[in-house]
């Protein structure tokens, strides 16, 4: 009996967890029998190369890489077939709608069904690509736990713990030295790392997309800490904060994303233009969040996620997603997975519990 194909592949930004995914996904389809699992080189990208880069996964391809950060699958957000960047003469990228075609290059493979291991721009292709016929099924990955048809995704308990850990020495450093430690953490237009980072690290500040500050308000919280020029203050930023409502980031070539990062610094400028007579120091963390080995509760959950994604290709629930809730592993459409953006609620019980302790989001009174 010829055996059935799936094709799984990794897309968006790296992150701690994406390979106990695939050796879930593979263990589940060889205990189950008639299948066999291919991985697509960074995302998409591998099928619209000449020759294709498509490998076969077997026992000692996935053994152990549930341990390990990454992706054996590499990675890519520049491979997007609804909006392709096209290199031209000049230089310069135009984008393309090229889903069409790939479609029809998935099923002359023979493959019955793929599974897009992503964040919320991944799972939207999925979807695309869904009502396009493709026989697909997502699973939510992103350190930025921004996906709202999910509790949690893998991949952020990772990266609360990075951030967590890194907070801590620089408390250390700060009250050694009198200073004011900004701290910038990644989570795009999410505050769900920093928030989780601030009450677990004993911050001072914490600065958040969904909570608009005033500079005003975090200098004086700063001066209030401050007696005959001895104390300290620790903030966290979250990249995706606006300073006079305003992100800070750029545009790299053929990305349609903006780049956020350097808000840490802008805030110390800000800070320091207004007369705040504490010395600052700024530390981005940047990408050791998305890097190392993932913890056990999102080894765990992955593993869960590639299970649970194989069983719904056998079941043949395609334009459907993985889901964590209630904690239980379940499905969800990828419409209503992507439908919404998981914003933190300024109403939610974790912001209440940060102000109980007198972490201050700098808002105006």
């Amino acid at each position: 009996m010829k055996k059935k194909k799936i094709l799984v592949l990794t897309g968006g930004g790296d992150c701690p967890g994406l390979n106990a995914v695939i050796r879930g996904i593979y263990k589940a389809a060889m205990t189950h029998g008639g299948y066999e699992v291919y991985g697509c080189i960074e995302a998409f990208n591998g099928l619209l190369k000449d020759p294709i880069e498509i490998i076969k996964l077997n026992k000692r391809i996935v053994g152990g890489i549930h341990v390990k950060g990454g992706t054996i699958l590499k990675t890519t957000n520049k491979g997007n077939p609804l909006e392709f960047p096209m290199l031209q003469k000049d230089g310069t990228y135009k984008y393309k709608d090229i889903s069409k075609a790939l479609v029809k290059k998935i099923r002359k493979l023979g493959f019955e069904a793929v599974i897009n291991i992503g964040g919320d721009g991944s799972q939207k292709i999925s979807q695309a690509l869904y009502e396009k016929g493709l026989n697909i099924i997502g699973v939510p990955k992103t350190i930025d736990n921004d996906l709202s048809a999910t509790d949690l995704t893998f991949g952020f308990s990772t990266a609360v713990q990075i951030a967590t850990e890194a907070f801590d020495k620089l408390v250390t450093t700060a009250e050694s030295h009198n200073r004011v430690m900004i701290m910038e953490v990644m989570g795009r237009d999410a505050g769900w790392i920093a928030l989780h980072t601030a009450i677990a690290g004993g911050s001072e500040i914490c600065l958040i997309p969904e909570i608009p500050f005033d500079i005003d308000v975090v200098a004086k919280k700063i001066n209030k800490r401050y007696k005959k020029g001895k104390g300290f203050v620790n903030i966290v930023i979250a990249e995706g904060a606006k300073i006079n409502d305003k992100i800070v980031g750029k545009h790299a070539e053929g990305d349609a994303n903006i780049k956020l990062g350097g808000i840490g610094n802008a805030l110390r400028q800000a800070l320091e233009k207004g007369g705040c007579p504490a010395d600052i120091r700024v530390t981005v963390l940047g990408h050791t969040q998305r890097g190392g080995t993932p913890v056990a509760f999102d080894r765990i959950l992955a593993t869960a996620f590639g299970v649970k994604a194989f069983e719904m290709v056998d079941a043949k629930k395609y334009g459907k997603m993985v889901s964590y809730t209630n904690n239980e592993v379940t499905e969800t459409t990828l419409k209503k997975a992507t439908s919404s953006y998981n914003y933190v609620n300024p109403k939610h019980y974790l912001i209440k519990t940060a102000k109980a302790l007198g972490i201050s989001f700098g808002e105006s009174p």
